[in-house]
């Protein structure tokens, strides 16, 4: 029964690199799944800038990790992955990336976040999940934005309550929202 943490933050809040830096101090192998592919079969980075931004991530994690891209199935991946440690990132992606190709509702996404949830829980390990806190911003001016805040908020509630420790990450500092057991035992 894999222990699973949830990092949240608002963007470049410093979530991602302190989630890399908790993984790491696990013993490996580590697998980090990238909810955003740069892989033109998955649809490809869309631009220059995300290209760099993620040459940029692969480059600060080093080849120590295994690396697989996947901006859907994340349940497949985690299934099939043996790396007793495994860091998604990022949720706030794979919502998105869902709704882009499925009609979903928050019910629907939160539906999805429960199957992934029961594959993880389903492995042994630690599993680090990395996602964007919605909840604190103002109320989204389109139907498209309010839709997708309203998503990550459901599966971001789901994930939150399965987990055994939720850590929010502002101005590159770690808060402990909720506390279970240590991953390092």
């Amino acid at each position: 029964m894999a222990e699973l943490v949830l990092v949240t933050g608002g963007a470049r809040s410093g979530k991602s690199r302190y989630a890399e830096v908790q993984a790491r101090s696990l013993p490996g192998p580590w697998l980090y799944v990238a909810t955003c592919a740069a892989d033109p079969a998955f649809g490809g980075a869309p631009d220059p800038e995300m290209r760099e931004r993620i040459a940029r991530h692969r480059r600060r994690r080093g080849k120590e990790w295994r690396t697989v891209e996947e901006p859907r199935d994340l349940a497949s991946v985690l299934a099939a992955a043996s790396a007793p440690v495994v860091l998604i990132d990022c949720l706030a992606l794979w919502v998105s990336n869902l709704l882009a190709v499925e009609d979903l509702d928050e019910d629907g996404v939160a539906r999805r976040a429960r199957d992934l949830l029961a594959v993880i829980r389903d492995r042994p390990g630690v599993v680090f999940a990395v996602t964007s806190e919605v909840g604190c911003g103002i109320v989204p001016a389109n139907v498209l934005a309010r839709r997708f805040r309203d998503c990550l908020g459901r599966c971001n509630q789901e994930f939150g309550a399965a987990a055994d420790r939720v850590v929010m990450v502002v101005c590159g500092q770690a808060m402990q929202l909720k506390e279970g057991e240590d991953v390092s035992t």
